[in-house]
């Protein structure tokens, strides 16, 4: 039994240790030095999410401790919320948002056609916390409900901590895009994208539904 909680903080530690660590200085210029921007990010990407599968592999491993019990309906839930999460990744990827973490190509941020932006400034951070939130539902054990709460809290409190962090280094330009951005229309900035990230996040909704048996032995399906 100890074995297994054993797994789990560790699986814990590492993963916020390899969030942490590879995008702080000195250690972010050395990698990006030696691998490049791309490979930096690509290297980044594959440890996030190498981490987070072993995290929610050593959850189930974990001394199973119950807090509320499974109903059929539950999976519903989750697959819905699921559907909103792929469509808002395909939405908010690649797309510059000076707002948010990251500064991939933010100068060709356009105010009057901010796209997901216009309704949040943290659309990364939305689908992080839909995702924890529908997989809390049908996970009522002790160690599930560790792991996906977490990630809804940080995903609750992290959009405040980088808005000031961001109005601090933004100064006047934060008030003057905030306020431009809430001016735009209410319509896509192009339909032609629209139409191409929401077939891409329907893709990534289909794929995620057939490698969630693979990857962590259990079918999200009903």
């Amino acid at each position: 039994m100890l074995t297994g909680w054993l797994e789990f903080v560790a699986a814990f530690f590492v993963f916020f240790l390899s969030h942490s660590l590879p995008v702080r200085p000195p250690l972010k210029p050395w990698l990006q030095a030696r691998l490049g921007r791309v490979g930096f990010t690509l290297f980044y990407s594959f440890l996030s999410l190498a981490v987070l599968v072993w995290l929610i592999g050593a959850a189930g491993r974990a001394p199973f401790l119950p807090l509320w019990g499974w109903s059929p309906w539950q999976n519903h839930v989750t697959l819905a919320l699921m559907l909103l999460v792929c469509l808002l990744l395909a939405t908010a990827l690649a797309r510059p948002n000076p707002f948010s973490f990251g500064d991939a190509g933010n100068a060709r941020f356009d105010p009057a056609r901010p796209g997901i932006v216009r309704l949040t400034r943290h659309p990364l951070l939305v689908a992080l916390a839909l995702w924890a939130g529908a997989h809390l539902v049908p996970n009522g054990d002790l160690a599930h409900a560790l792991l996906f709460g977490t990630f809804a809290t940080f995903a609750t409190l992290g959009g405040r901590i980088i808005d000031r962090r961001k109005r601090r280094d933004m100064g006047a330009d934060w008030d003057r895009l905030i306020a431009a951005t809430q001016a735009a229309p209410p319509r896509p900035a192009s339909w032609l994208a629209t139409a191409i990230r929401a077939v891409l996040g329907l893709l990534l909704y289909a794929t995620l539904i057939w490698l969630h048996p693979h990857l962590f032995g259990v079918s999200p399906l009903p």
